[in-house]
């Protein structure tokens, strides 16, 4: 890996994005330094703008092929119109109370909630500079504030402004959410879900089914804090859980093997039912750098193109 990766690598990393003042400033510095390493990255030549032309694939219809491409290129196009490029992104951050956890002993690291913000506002950002509709919903156990899709420049200040004032919600209530929003959205588009997903596995996997069953495509952020996937606590620890205050003491080190073995099930029966229903799921940590959070989402925008 080259030394201007590794810096790109660093000037992204969330601790350091969350220092800058403002959402908006935070957003462009993600989606900026994204864009600038992409020629250094698995998707070299490939343009967040959108093209004015598809190749054509066998067995489409004609109609639309542009015989001046053909006669420069001698290959053939699709003349794809406004209408058609244009997509309707719609945001799902998850704010429940086990979002405001950060198990960075120094505190210096982030939250889940600030980082799923970061990264839903620089996702927003994205969608706009591609003239791309852009809406946001954040719940807990029930959907909290709703931002309608809007592809004007403008717009965007209003989603950052929801985003730079999130703040933690009460009990985890996923699926209620996803189902209740799934009904909202009438016109097929792609939904993007940033959440932590702590809740019954079957039950959020019913609330994104439900999602793909109106046509929907479908990119999951499972987003988590390093040390609750590795429990790298030393001594006696008492676990609080932030959504019902229940306190627990216990010796970590007595049952790390087995709470790293049910994490692990846990996150690969997510993956595989994601999987099985054409969701794309990704787990990010919040110590990841959000070019790589990044990378996810430009591979599946990338494929729906």
């Amino acid at each position: 890996m080259s030394p201007e990766k590794n810096n790109a690598g660093e000037f992204l990393r969330p601790e350091t994005v969350s220092l800058l003042a403002n959402m908006e400033l935070r957003a462009r510095l993600i989606v900026e330094g994204f864009i600038a390493g992409l020629h250094r990255s698995p998707y070299h030549g490939f343009s967040v703008e959108f093209a004015e032309y598809r190749q054509y694939n066998a067995g489409e219809s004609a109609k639309n092929i542009d015989w001046k491409i053909y006669a420069k290129t001698d290959r053939y196009y699709l003349k794809i119109f406004e209408d058609e490029t244009n997509l309707r992104g719609t945001l799902l951050l998850d704010r429940s109370a086990s979002m405001d956890f950060c198990g960075d002993p120094s505190g210096k690291g982030v939250t889940k909630l600030r980082y799923g913000a970061m990264l839903c506002a620089a996702l927003s950002y994205l969608m706009i500079k591609q003239r791309d509709a852009a809406g946001l919903a954040v719940f807990d156990d029930r959907l909290g504030e709703i931002v309608p899709h809007r592809s004007a420049r403008r717009h965007l200040f209003r989603l950052l402004q929801v985003l730079e004032n999130v703040t933690p919600g009460g009990m985890t209530g996923i699926s209620r959410a996803l189902h209740d929003m799934a009904e909202r959205i009438h016109r097929r588009g792609l939904v993007v879900l940033v959440s932590d997903l702590i809740d019954e596995p079957e039950e959020v996997i019913s609330g994104l089914k439900h999602f793909r069953h109106r046509g929907h495509e479908l990119v999951v952020f499972h987003l988590l804090d390093p040390i609750e996937l590795s429990l790298d606590y030393g001594g006696e620890v008492t676990f609080v859980d932030r959504e019902t205050g229940e306190k627990l003491r216990a010796q970590p080190w007595f049952v790390r093997k087995e709470y790293r073995r049910s994490v692990s099930d846990w996150t690969s029966y997510l993956k595989r039912r994601c999987v099985e229903n054409a969701i794309d799921y990704n787990l990010v940590t919040t110590s990841t750098p959000f070019d790589q959070a990044l990378v996810s989402y430009l591979g599946k925008r990338g494929r729906m193109g």
